[in-house]
């Protein structure tokens, strides 16, 4: 399969494919679901290419052959064993082997490494060393969610290209051609939930979190009626992905805190208006800045996979919400 870049993306990779000399090492950074890792696919498919044409892989010379049969012998995907788990030190070791090869095609050699906030520390320290003594011709792409979490060090290596997201406009006009069965209307609920990000916005669509979406609201009102407690809702929501749960209770929560402090006069998550139009009658400035932090820190909980009791914990993070509700 011939990579093809994002067009919002289509400026950059301009830039980039029309430059005669590449630095060695790369970091492709941005929010998810932008098209960073279309970008680091495409890029490592014309950096072997044979015979690139229009800045772009040819997609059938001998090495393009090859890695559209993942058989290309000068190319290195690096991910974790199992999504969402760490990429070890072994697995850099083998990075560090391939990089001491010699091409098998005779030509360069291209490593992807993704997500690079994966790695542990050994690994990241095994990778620096690569990054301190780069070879000829072999070219590190890194693709990162969160290049904060990479070592400092990392990261003054590489040329880091910033890979935005496009403009609303352009971002609606991409989904409609992806997913044109949708109405107008649900592709903008993809695009709010997904935070701009079109293709986390395709992700949701097929995680079907418009229908999921729909239920989560109906049953915070339930809640807030008192016609359904927290058990009964997390039980509801027992096949929910928790880190969803937590990036709606973040939004939620910040249109909240633009609502107390008067800087929007009503809620940007339109199905929920009336429901934080009437929530933010009841907690002060600081205790929302409090909830915030609690939602905060257990996303990032979840993001890094700990071992959570899921049950124990959507029930709490209700309970915490309800709390919002009480007079004081």
């Amino acid at each position: 399969m011939l990579e093809v870049v994002c067009p919002w993306h289509a400026p950059i990779w301009s830039s980039l494919t029309s430059q005669t000399q590449h630095a060695h090492a790369y970091l492709f950074s941005g929010l998810p679901g932008v098209g960073k890792r279309r970008f680091a696919n495409a890029f490592a498919a014309f950096l072997l290419c044979d015979t690139p044409e229009h800045a772009m892989a040819c997609g059938h010379c001998r090495a393009c052959l090859l890695r559209e049969a993942g058989s290309h012998p000068d190319l290195l995907l690096l991910e974790p064993e199992e999504e969402g788990k760490a990429i070890r030190v072994d697995a850099v070791r083998q990075l560090v082997d391939f990089i001491g090869q010699t091409a098998q095609q005779g030509g360069r050699k291209v490593i992807v490494l993704h997500p690079a906030e994966a790695m542990n520390q050994n690994a990241a320290n095994a990778l620096l060393k690569s990054l301190e003594e780069p070879t000829r011709d072999t070219f590190l792409l890194l693709v990162s969610d969160q290049p904060s979490r990479l070592l400092a060090t990392i990261r003054s290596r590489c040329r880091v290209q910033t890979l935005a997201a496009p403009s609303q406009a352009d971002a609606l006009d991409w989904l409609a051609t992806a997913v044109p069965e949708l109405q107008a209307e649900q592709h903008q609920a993809l695009l709010i939930m997904s935070g701009g990000a079109p293709l986390r916005a395709l992700e949701l669509h097929q995680l079907d979190a418009i229908a999921m979406r729909q239920q989560v609201v109906a049953d915070i009102k339930a809640l807030i009626k008192q016609e359904r407690s927290p058990s009964q809702v997390s039980d509801a929501w027992s096949k929910y992905p928790l880190e969803l749960l937590l990036d709606w209770f973040c939004s939620w929560t910040l249109d909240l805190l633009k609502l107390h402090t008067g800087a929007q006069p009503v809620a940007s998550n339109q199905d929920m208006d009336k429901v934080l139009g009437y929530v933010v009658r009841f907690p002060t400035a600081g205790q929302l800045m409090d909830w915030q932090g609690w939602l905060l820190a257990h996303r990032a909980m979840v993001q890094g996979k700990a071992n959570l009791n899921r049950g124990l914990f959507v029930e709490a993070l209700l309970i915490e919400w309800k709390k919002l509700l009480e007079k004081r």
